[in-house]
């Protein structure tokens, strides 16, 4: 069965989500440290890390990049019920 592990940042905004995601993408911030500023999901205190998990363990839009795009890449905003989350799938296995 397919795993990933993956990182993410949860906020209230699109906007905010872009902000932050800018800042990473040209090297300004680091991911984890991001997600320790301003993430509002606990994980965010161990950098955003969500360990692994399987296909159909995080909500559908969550899931749906994890399990689709490219891996070591930032991806977001992606809006869910919680808010707004950049997405860094860091492995995967088929």
């Amino acid at each position: 069965m397919a795993k990933a592990t993956a990182r993410h940042i949860l906020v209230n905004t699109a906007e905010e989500c872009e902000a932050i995601k800018d800042k990473i993408n040209s090297g300004v911030a680091d991911f984890a440290e991001a997600a320790k500023t301003h993430s509002s999901c606990p994980s965010g205190k161990q950098g955003g890390d969500l360990g692994e998990f399987g296909p159909g363990q995080m909500v559908k839009e969550f899931n749906d990049v994890v399990f689709s795009e490219a891996v070591n890449t930032v991806h977001g905003p992606v809006k869910t019920q919680f808010g707004y989350h950049l997405i860094e799938i860091t492995s995967r296995t088929d």
